[in-house]
């Protein structure tokens, strides 16, 4: 891990940045020097967030396994600290990697589980990433059918053409994808209409306050649109109000996700249960 760490670290030459740039570089060296050292301990571990059923969010369609990695001491580093600069290195392949083992173990443990992971379009040919996926298969085909790949908008635009052949190579072996944070970017939908994507998350600057926030409900309802005429499956993110929760309803959203309904977790239901039973 530490050759592949090495890797693809340069964050530019100090010689030639603005004073700014070069604190936001070096603020950056030192979040993704926390990383590789957590990674090269494997402190990592993912944390669960519900998404539930607009009509009845008693009735959970999925959670999302979301990566937190540690410092030294057991906190979690933020992950907006590192997330952006980690994206195009190394150790963002090796996240993304870890972020499917744990998720495929969580599914091989649990049978009746359906949960997404998140990843990058830059780690489609990344060999960890795609062993892990295939040998998790060649064990349990199974699998595929409670696995959801997301991938932000703007990762998805970084090689369209790639991506979309990757996914419908995994959507034949019965794995999904959902576009994660529709909206956020700059997505080309001449592109949109190649992707095959599942299911579709509108992000969260369109949903919160969108009750009382006249511009957040014209472009909710033209994402959902957009999105319903491709025949993807929609998901409200960053939900935290009741009265968000019934506008987002009512304009027809068939899922939702935020604090209204459960903060990420490293105890997740099921384990819970397990722990209760004596597991």
């Amino acid at each position: 891990m530490d050759d592949d760490l090495a890797a693809g670290q340069d964050l530019g030459d100090p010689d030639t940045l603005t004073p700014l740039a070069f604190a936001l570089t070096a603020r950056d060296r030192a979040a993704l020097g926390l990383v590789r050292d957590a990674l090269r301990r494997r402190d990592v571990l993912l944390a669960f967030q519900p998404v539930v059923q607009s009509k009845d969010p008693t009735r959970v369609a999925f959670h999302e396994g979301l990566i937190r990695v540690l410092d030294s001491a057991g906190r979690v580093i933020p992950a907006r600290q590192f997330i952006a600069a980690a994206e195009t290195t190394e150790a963002g392949r090796i996240l993304d990697s870890l972020a499917l083992e744990l998720g495929l173990d969580v599914l091989e443990r649990v049978p009746d589980l359906r949960i997404s992971v998140n990843m990058s379009a830059r780690s489609i040919a990344y060999p960890r990433w795609t062993e892990a996926l295939h040998r998790a298969l060649d064990r349990d085909p199974t699998l595929a059918e409670r696995l959801i790949l997301e991938i932000t908008e703007a990762s998805a635009m970084i090689m369209p053409d790639i991506t979309a052949h990757f996914m419908k190579r995994l959507q034949a072996r019965g794995i999904s994808f959902a576009l994660d944070d529709f909206g956020a970017g700059f997505t080309s939908f001449r592109y949109l209409r190649d992707f095959t994507f599942d299911a579709v998350k509108i992000d969260g600057q369109f949903t919160r306050n969108v009750h009382a926030d006249a511009d957040n409900q014209c472009l909710a309802r033209a994402l959902l649109s957009i999105a319903e005429h491709f025949g993807m499956f929609t998901i409200a993110e960053a939900v935290e109000t009741p009265e968000d929760a019934a506008f987002l309803t009512g304009l027809g959203f068939d899922c939702q996700q935020g604090y209204l309904y459960g903060a990420p977790t490293t105890r997740p239901p099921w384990q819970e249960v397990k722990a209760g039973t004596g597991g």
